[in-house]
């Protein structure tokens, strides 16, 4: 060899002294090269495959590292002389193993390894310059050969490198720390020497031959390793990469078995789609520690859930709506379910009887606790605070994706959420809200904003921690069991119209209602709104007026629509409330309470109580002289409206919704002699209607609201158990010994939740349901599996006008509507729970089909793929096989027809995220895994086409934005505090050094201050609490006195020590590509 090298260097990887480098001079003249290394790598090979093209012959031996039994085999067979064909089996199935992986998470970029595998195989399969001689020396003729060393302890990194004959020297022998890949070869920090002398040279060869002797050739194995069980295998089908999409998204689901332990009471049907809930349910809940169970309604959620906790170990509690205890005790009693079932509006017991003493918490309705101001909803927070949580509830979002948060929050901590992708719940929905900004709720793009906003949280949230199905579903995936079990839907019918008509004096009289109540100041319910003393309001307490004061105004509207009867009464005591407020006013003393919160009782369907509840509650004690002097001006003014009112509806004897609605029951052919349930939010309404009807249909009526229940065949009047048993012998289809004494029930919304009422198939809504959600409830009741109708009848009330008949029936409805709102203005939010819903929209929803079914969710559904891979599996095992054995990073191109240009799908996975990609025209986008489904669907016959030469730059893009999107979410989840909230304000006074350095803090105290702020890190601080503590810690700096008022206020502290793993130390996978030629 010509040189000018030392016979002596050391290579380090410093500077210009890599291994590469000095590889590429001497293999030069180099004509034999032999590696021995422990673990080969093919990123070292693409480095040196120039080099090592032009040499004669080249080997390679790799020690595998075997198991012990293995070596122990091949070891024996050797010595015995017998080739024992399962040991070098099972030593090439290893080295597939460890190459597959190799190639799988190479750091290497996927053009750069494809090459030099390809080169690779290349060689192996090349013969050498003199294939005879090489086979007679024991070689197999080829210009690379690879073999592998059966035994655990090899380590060394040996390069041994014969020069041409006719070189003056016989090689070199490098040696060190360095293997064959590329961080070996340039990157680390290595050490290695190069040795010239002859006999170290031989003795490193005499070495290598007798352990390549001893090796298996593994040469065939490294081809069809490389070309069938990895990427590069160039043979997959376009349609096969579709399957391994939908296998890949499902497979955690695709062998979850239906073959659960279940108890069923007698008569009750083994229903697959309900067997099917559990299972999914249950892997949900374990993973999650919550579930949300929200089948449309009319699909038996509570007895899903009731099969659900037969396989779960813990103590239960169950909470519901109060008309809903029996019930759900009997159904958990059939279902031998021991569990302790509460009310709602009794969580205050439940805290009393010690909320540690339950391991599972069952919410029904669940959304009724969607608003997290309320005090309801933290002692809710506090109850299923490190528990697991079940949400039973069909409408989880109302009005507002808050509603979904809230919920949310009762098993996930908002700011180190477990769910994947979003480990900072709290930033995400803070994000999402963002995109309304600037959207007034009548812009149509508003709508299309709630479209796109639901679908985000369905693909990225509640996919993972919600079962919910469609009738449709239940038809689509499910059709045999229902067909062997003879069970079906009832058709549901477009909503019909009873339209009543404002006419004569009475319209003057509604005309003038309007523009008196236009005028009306609800003075009496904001009383501190013109409070001028010395006590300091907060801009909370002040909103809580303001919101009292709507409240009452939707309560008074909603009379006026529901039944002028209604209306007289509310007028009546409203004048009686005003008359007794200026009594007390002008007696020098004024009691009011602060502590009014609008939002709780929103939750309450008693309106009645609620009035009183606001009247009755005297929590502080003001001054007369301490209101500004229109105060009294004000209530003088109200009460003479008030007066007014009176006088005008006190003659008023018509009643054309009546009138219109007798006529109906007489001559409408679905109305005249089927069972049909009334619903009207007015319990005074109901009455009303239970006198009217029950003279038209003695005995055939009953009228049922949180008071107790009216009427029947005996004249029934009293408890509500009575009434609800009433009601299930006449309306209940599984009631044990029904009757058919009833034929109308009317009910307010007590009974719009939970109750079985489908003997009957028509339900009228007698006045407006303003929030839609009330719409669906009620439907529910009817529209429900098992029910013997094939049809289902709505009727909707809605007012019109003699005046505005020349405008059309609809423009007239909707115009009278707005009556009703311009009263309002901002406060028609009341008359909707929350949200402000316009009058054309409120029509459009009561006529539209889908208000009333749930079905409004045009979204894809999973079980379409799960059910795919399911039929594949039993149907057509072999490739099914197949699919699952596709290499990660599988690829495939086929032609498509479209004028968008080249697009490139890819798949990716980091833990149990699941994230897909687009690109097309070199802009890579996030999509949904129903997006990219439907981009690589197509027929089995589909061909293959080459992958262009960009295939590789587009790829690199999607895992750019792969890779920014994912370090987005780790950043959102690390930044965690900040802001001027309530707990931020917390926060900030615990970690004031007055309080910090406090010396008369117990042990127990430090525990109780580390947890708290472990809670504020979390986000699981409760608002209500959060808002109530800030306002007494403002008012004290003695850090015992602090100390009180956190203990007193937060009393279950956070416990749980699951940590969300974000997604910065879980393995990134590239699952597939998929390339599309436009053509």
């Amino acid at each position: 060899m010509s040189g000018n090298q030392t016979d002596l260097t050391f290579f380090t990887n410093d500077g210009n002294q890599t291994l590469l480098d000095r590889f590429k001079a001497t293999l030069a003249d180099t004509c034999y090269f032999d590696v021995l290394v422990g673990y080969f790598r093919s990123s070292g090979f693409y480095q040196l495959y120039d080099a090592i093209d032009p040499l004669e012959k080249t080997r390679i031996l790799v020690g595998l590292g075997l198991d012990n039994e293995t070596h122990y085999a091949i070891t024996a067979s050797q010595n015995q002389g017998v080739l024992d064909f399962d040991s070098h089996s099972n030593i090439k199935k290893q080295f597939q193993s460890t190459l597959i992986g190799e190639v799988e998470e190479s750091g290497e970029t996927d053009q750069r390894l494809e090459t030099g595998l390809k080169k690779f195989i290349e060689f192996l399969k090349s013969e050498c310059l003199a294939p005879e001689t090489d086979k007679k020396n024991g070689g197999n003729g080829r210009k690379l050969e690879i073999r592998a060393f059966p035994s655990k302890n090899i380590h060394a990194k040996v390069y041994i490198g014969r020069f041409k004959p006719d070189d003056r020297d016989f090689g070199f022998v490098v040696t060190g720390s360095s293997n064959f890949s590329y961080s070996g070869l340039v990157a680390n920090r290595e050490f290695n020497v190069e040795l010239r002398q002859h006999r170290d040279v031989e003795f490193a060869l005499e070495q290598f031959e007798s352990l390549w002797k001893e090796s298996v050739d593994i040469s065939e194995e490294f081809v069809d390793t490389v070309e069938n069980k990895t990427w590069l295998n160039d043979r997959i089908t376009p349609y096969e990469l579709y399957l391994k999409l939908i296998y890949e998204y499902m497979q955690e689901d695709i062998n979850l078995q239906n073959d659960i332990q279940l108890f069923l009471p007698d008569g009750f049907m083994p229903l697959q789609y309900q067997q099917q809930a559990v299972v999914q349910a249950l892997k949900k809940l374990n993973e999650y520690n919550g579930v949300f169970l929200s089948d449309v309604v009319g699909l038996g959620k509570t007895f899903i859930a009731a099969q659900l906790l037969q396989q779960v170990r813990g103590r239960i509690l169950v909470i519901c709506p109060p008309t809903l205890t029996s019930y759900w005790e009997e159904s958990l009693h059939d279902f031998r379910v021991p569990a302790r079932v509460e009310s709602l509006g009794k969580l205050d017991h439940i805290i009393q009887f010690g909320i540690d003493r339950f391991d599972y918490v069952v919410v029904d309705e669940a959304h009724r606790f969607r608003n997290e101001r309320t005090r309801s909803y933290a002692d809710l927070l506090d109850i299923c605070r490190g528990k697991k949580v079940i949400l039973v509830t069909a409408t989880p979002m109302n009005n507002t994706i808050d509603d979904i948060f809230a919920q949310l929050k009762l098993f996930q901590a908002p700011k180190n959420s477990t769910i994947p992708g979003i480990p900072n719940l709290e930033k995400y929905f803070q994000t999402l809200k963002k995109r309304f900004d600037g959207i007034e709720r009548s812009d149509p793009e508003y709508k299309e904003r709630i479209k796109e906003v639901s679908r985000e949280i369905r693909e990225r949230i509640l996919k993972h921690v919600m079962v919910r199905r469609t009738r449709k579903d239940v038809l689509a995936w499910f059709k045999e069991d229902m067909v062997r079990q003879n069970l079906g839907f009832p058709q549901m019918q477009t909503p019909r119209k009873i339209v009543y008509r404002f006419e004569g004096e009475l319209e003057q009289t509604f005309n003038t209602t309007i523009t008196l109540l236009q005028s009306f100041l609800y003075t009496r319910y904001i009383p501190l709104l013109y409070y001028i003393g010395s006590k300091q309001l907060s801009e909370f307490e002040k909103q809580q007026q303001r919101n009292v004061g709507g409240f009452m105004r939707g309560i008074l509207i909603k009379r006026l629509e529901s039944s002028f009867y209604a209306f007289r009464k509310t007028l009546r005591r409203f004048v009686e409330s005003y008359e007794r407020f200026i009594r007390m006013f002008q007696s020098g003393t004024v009691y009011i309470s602060k502590n009014v919160d609008v939002y709780d009782l929103l939750e309450n369907d008693d309106i009645e109580k609620l009035e009183a509840y606001v009247e009755a509650e005297r929590a502080s004690k003001y001054e007369s002289e301490d209101f500004r002097k229109e105060f009294l001006t004000d209530l003088q003014h109200d009460l003479a409206l008030l007066k007014q009112l009176e006088a005008l509806w006190l003659d008023v004897n018509e009643d054309p919704k009546l009138d219109v609605f007798l006529q109906c029951l007489r001559t409408d052919k679905e109305l005249k002699h089927r069972k049909l349930v009334i619903f009207t939010e007015s319990r005074e309404t109901g009455e009303y209607l239970f006198d009217r009807l029950n003279n038209e249909y003695p005995g055939k009526v009953l009228f049922f609201s949180s008071k107790g229940c009216l009427g029947g065949s005996a004249g029934v009047s009293g408890k509500r158990s009575n009434g609800r048993e009433l009601i299930q012998a006449a309306f209940d289809p599984n009631y044990k010994a029904p009757t058919d004494d009833l034929r109308i029930l009317i009910a307010t919304d007590v009974l719009a939740e939970g109750m079985n009422l489908h003997r009957a198939n028509i339900l009228v809504n007698y006045d407006l349901p303003w929030n839609p959600t009330r719409v669906l409830q009620r439907a529910g009741r009817l529209n429900r599996l098992g029910t013997a109708h094939t049809d289902i009848f709505i009727y909707n009330f809605f007012p019109t006008s003699q005046s505005d008949i020349h405008l059309g029936l609809e423009v007239n409805i909707t115009n009278k509507i707005q009556m009703f709102h311009a009263i309002l203005g901002e406060d028609a939010k009341y008359l909707s729970d929350g949200e402000e819903i316009g009058s054309q929209e409120l029509f459009d929803t009561l006529n539209n089909i889908r208000s009333y079914t749930g079905e409004d969710e045009e979204g894809d559904s999973e079980l379409f793929y799960l059910d795919m891979m399911r039929n594949l599996r039993d149907e057509n095992p072999q490739l099914f096989e197949k699919i699952k054995r596709l290499p990660k990073k599988a690829r495939s191109g086929r032609l498509v027809d479209t004028a968008v240009g080249n697009r490139l799908v890819t798949f990716f996975r980091i833990g149990k995220l699941k994230k897909f990609y687009i690109n097309q025209q070199g802009e890579p986008s996030e999509c949904t895994f129903f997006d990219a489904a439907r981009a690589l669907e197509c027929l089995p016959e589909t061909p293959r086409h080459a992958l262009p030469t960009d295939y590789y730059h587009l790829l690199e893009l999607n895992k750019q934005q792969f890779q920014l999107d994912v370090q987005q979410e780790v950043a959102s989840a690390e930044s965690l505090g900040g802001g001027r909230s309530n707990t931020s304000y917390i926060e900030h006074r615990l970690k004031d050094k007055v309080f910090k350095n406090c010396q008369k803090f117990t042990d127990s105290d430090e525990e109780f201050i580390d947890a708290l702020l472990k809670m504020v890190a979390r986000g699981t601080i409760a608002k209500k609490i959060a808002q109530i503590v800030r306002k007494e810690l403002e008012r004290t700096l003695d850090p015992l006195e602090v100390m009180t008022i956190l203990r007193k206020h937060i009393r279950v502290m956070d416990t749980a020590d699951t940590t969300a793993k974000t997604s910065a130390s879980a393995k990134r996978e590239v699952i597939l590509s998929g390339y599309q030629i436009a053509q």
